[in-house]
């Protein structure tokens, strides 16, 4: 009854001021101003009891030269139904036209709530857990990632006499490296790599905020793909100094050969002799290899990941076939990649007796000295770090619910 008599109120005040405007040229606008079915929508929201209800307590303003705004429908209903009225019809009216010199009605909405900082925080504090996450994945698996290595650049490390013979296998080279070297050395190289994955992941994060950023630009699917494949080579040439660094220093072995004695001594020690010996190309050796690696890389993922996803729908619900089914997707992706891998660390080993002139010398070298096995060597000990990365994310997702459920209350 109150909604009823405030517009019939408000109908009659707009009629009025319509009045007024009836000898002035702008009088068939101000008619077209008042037309019933649009009287609802463009009358004042002044109601009685205004303090009560914020949103439509929103004021009118007559002002020269300002265009018409329309309410918040689904924000008016809301209040509406709130406070027990009700409208048999509101419709929503075009937006009228600027007339130099004529009064206008305009709407003032109410200023929305900050939420940007709590949101801001939680993107935070999530990449933060991802990066202590990925930190963590990567220790577990070092000892797994030392071996492989190992195993790849173990011809090299015969030539210059870092190594007496081949090993027989991944669980030799265990026992032997754990025998020489004790075992905590299973983890050499690793904060090197683990540096890496960090710095990886802040500059493809970065990478990702520009992009978007970048609303001038049409994003087609082509583009998009360019855009992808460019910001993983940068990505990659950033971080390859520090992979190099991990390379060296896990493949610097103790045995009786070399007077059990280190090649390097850390990090620095590594830039300090490549940088004096050959310069600052013998720290990126190897990386125009990385750019077929990427472009295979993303081939081979845009082919499986529909077959994963296909895979994962039939186990939903099941753990442990969730995990075999991303083990076997990181291992189909790993297998594709690895004679391309073999190659760069092979060339990131090219100092003192052993030297490739390019990667197409060192992949024929390879190929006509080892053969074609060679470039699968330490493949065992890559898919068992893949399968170990997978366990530690299934007992961390276990360890998550169960204080998340002991923080809730929940059984």
């Amino acid at each position: 009854m109150k909604m009823g008599i405030y517009v019939w109120a408000s109908s009659c005040n707009v009629m009025f001021k319509a009045e007024s405007y009836r000898n002035s040229r702008n009088w068939s606008y101000m008619n077209n101003l008042c037309r019933p079915q649009d009287m609802v929508t463009r009358v004042s929201c002044r109601m009685e009891h205004e303090p009560l209800h914020p949103p439509i307590s929103q004021k009118m303003h007559w002002q020269p030269g300002l265009s018409f705004r329309h309410f918040n429908y689904t924000t008016i209903m809301e209040n509406i139904r709130c406070s027990g009225a009700s409208l048999t019809r509101i419709s929503r009216s075009p937006v009228l036209p600027v007339i130099q010199g004529s009064a206008v009605s305009v709407v003032k909405p109410s200023p929305p709530a900050f939420v940007g900082a709590p949101m801001e925080n939680s993107k935070a504090s999530s990449f933060i857990k991802g990066l202590a996450f990925l930190g963590v994945m990567r220790t577990a698996g070092a000892p797994f990632e030392r071996v492989k290595l190992l195993m790849q650049n173990q011809n090299e490390m015969i030539i210059s006499g870092r190594l007496p013979k081949r090993y027989n296998g991944i669980f030799d080279c265990f026992a032997t490296t754990i025998r020489n070297e004790g075992i905590l050395s299973l983890w050499r190289g690793n904060i090197a790599f683990v540096t890496a994955s960090f710095s990886s992941e802040v500059i493809a994060r970065a990478i990702h905020h520009y992009v978007n950023g970048r609303e001038d630009i049409e994003w087609t699917h082509t583009r998009l793909q360019v855009a992808i494949f460019l910001s993983a080579v940068v990505n990659q040439f950033l971080v390859y100094p520090l992979n190099y660094a991990g390379t060296r220093m896990a493949n610097d072995v103790i045995t009786s050969s070399n007077s059990r004695e280190r090649q390097f001594n850390g990090i620095f020690d590594v830039y300090r002799k490549t940088l004096k010996s050959d310069g600052i190309a013998g720290v990126y050796r190897g990386f125009n290899v990385m750019i077929p690696k990427i472009a295979v890389l993303r081939a081979v993922t845009a082919v499986s990941k529909p077959w994963q996803k296909f895979l994962l729908h039939h186990f939903q619900g099941i753990v442990l076939g969730r995990a075999v089914v991303n083990t076997l997707y990181a291992s189909c992706r790993s297998m594709a990649i690895y004679p391309l891998d073999t190659v760069i660390r092979r060339m990131m080993m090219t100092s003192g007796a052993v030297k490739y002139r390019h990667s197409l010398h060192a992949i024929t070298c390879i190929f006509y000295n080892e053969g074609l096995k060679s470039f699968y060597s330490g493949a065992k000990a890559q898919i068992l770090a893949l399968a170990v990365y997978q366990v530690y994310g299934l007992c961390l997702r276990y360890v998550v619910g169960v204080l998340r459920r002991k923080n809730t209350g929940d059984k």
